[in-house]
């Protein structure tokens, strides 16, 4: 109807509304997308301007560091989730995703710009850290927020399609940042990379971040303003009266965030180092596969809003604990890179019954007063410690000569995953889990 502004709640679903909504999970997507490239970019680009900001000496000693600032960024996540979830809650889900973008963007600008260690001296590391920081504070709070946004925009019986989107522009600020990096690989040479080359994928970023800012700016707020005022809105109290949710979420986030970077950022890794593919080869592979993981992503979410939630959980946690093990055994001694391909495939198929539904999921566990927060806060957590951690574990466990161990630890993970699921009710305050 004319003239009526549409609230999340609202029952319409005429073409106009459906536009509407739509417009609004490419938007707040759009700034989740740009946080994920300025996020991998650093990682990408590491091998070109580590000599920029540490002193001269041992290239791996200066990769050591530039690694360690990589890893910092991790470390803030938890305290992104607290702080941006707060913001969420007591200021509105707009305003909290308007400031990430911008911390992204700060982020990303700092290090395209700034001076190396040659000229500012230590600085150069301690802006880096800072820039890492900042970035490492957006993504962890960028990820609640959005996942709550998205969850309440959505039209009723397709969010599990809608929130799907959310690891669908994740995996594609992976790709994108890939891409970008390997595009200049192409017009430049090393030595341009080296010298002025690396910046112009942190420029990129910071200047998607302002088209992202731009369009969220026009984003509807779906947050109520009297839920806003609550005493406990946004706070740890509140969220303390929701602890059984939040243990919940930690335990199918430990799982399910151990799996993604298993099967996804240490794979390429893997096979290189224990499969023995050239490293040329591992990453076509791997690029392949997670152009059609992304591309999964709405399938599958479309397929929890018939069989609900908790049953697609059920499949991440059962067939993650039944096949885990065996793919990554058989993968030990694959020859051909198509079996690989199809190896990691039926893993990261295995992985989408998580990924494709997690925010949407999480986001139903809380009420709307603590719903960013909750999301945000869990789900920093358990990524930092067992996400961030994985190819850390994995690396330490090889080197020790006990790499099998590591398949075990993953697949307790997704036994534990599965033990959560099985505790999801079967159907929630209208919503069906």
């Amino acid at each position: 109807m004319a003239g009526v502004t549409i609230r999340p709640e609202h029952k319409t679903t005429d073409l106009t509304d459906v536009r509407r909504r739509v417009w609004a999970i490419v938007s707040a997507s759009s700034g989740n997308l740009v946080e994920w490239f300025d996020f991998y970019v650093y990682s990408f680009c590491s091998l070109y301007f580590a000599h920029i900001f540490f002193p001269a000496g041992n290239t791996t000693t200066q990769l050591l560091q530039t690694a360690g600032v990589f890893a910092a960024g991790f470390l803030m996540r938890p305290i992104g989730g607290w702080l941006f979830g707060r913001i969420a809650d007591r200021h509105g889900r707009k305003a909290s995703m308007l400031i990430s973008v911008c911390l992204m963007c700060l982020g990303s600008l700092m290090i395209a710009c700034l001076p190396g260690y040659d000229r500012i001296g230590t600085w150069a590391p301690a802006l880096l850290l800072l820039a890492r920081l900042l970035q490492g504070l957006s993504v962890g709070g960028e990820y609640g927020t959005s996942a709550t946004y998205m969850s309440e925009i959505a039209i009723e019986g397709r969010k599990g399609f809608y929130a799907s989107f959310q690891y669908v522009t994740l995996i594609g600020g992976q790709l994108l940042a890939l891409l970008v990096v390997v595009v200049l690989q192409q017009i430049f040479d090393d030595a341009e990379l080296r010298a002025w080359g690396w910046r112009i994928p942190f420029a990129i970023g910071a200047a998607l971040a302002v088209v992202a800012l731009w369009l969220r700016r026009q984003l509807d707020e779906t947050s109520k303003k009297e839920v806003r005022v609550l005493k406990e809105a946004g706070s740890l109290k509140g969220l303390w009266r929701n602890r059984r949710a939040f243990i919940m979420v930690l335990g199918f986030t430990a799982g399910g965030s151990l799996c993604f970077y298993t099967f996804t950022t240490y794979m390429q890794k893997y096979l290189v180092n224990t499969t023995g593919m050239p490293a040329s080869v591992a990453s076509i592979v791997m690029t392949v596969a997670l152009f059609i993981f992304m591309l999964i992503q709405p399938l599958i979410g479309a397929l929890s809003d018939r069989i609900g939630r908790r049953a697609s959980m059920l499949c991440f946690g059962g067939l993650g604990t039944l096949f885990t093990l065996p793919i990554l055994s058989a993968l030990q001694y694959v020859s051909s890179p198509y079996a690989a391909f199809a190896l990691v495939m039926v893993a990261l198929i295995i992985v989408s019954f998580y990924t494709s539904i997690s925010g949407i999921l999480k986001a139903e566990m809380f009420p709307a007063q603590v719903r960013a927060l909750g999301v945000g806060l869990s789900y920093a957590v358990a990524n930092a410690l067992f996400g961030g951690s994985a190819e850390y574990v994995a690396l330490s466990l090889k080197s020790a000569g006990i790499e099998t161990t590591f398949f075990w630890y993953v697949t307790a993970f997704c036994a534990l995953a599965l033990i959560v699921s099985l505790m999801l009710h079967r159907k929630g305050k209208g919503i069906r889990l």
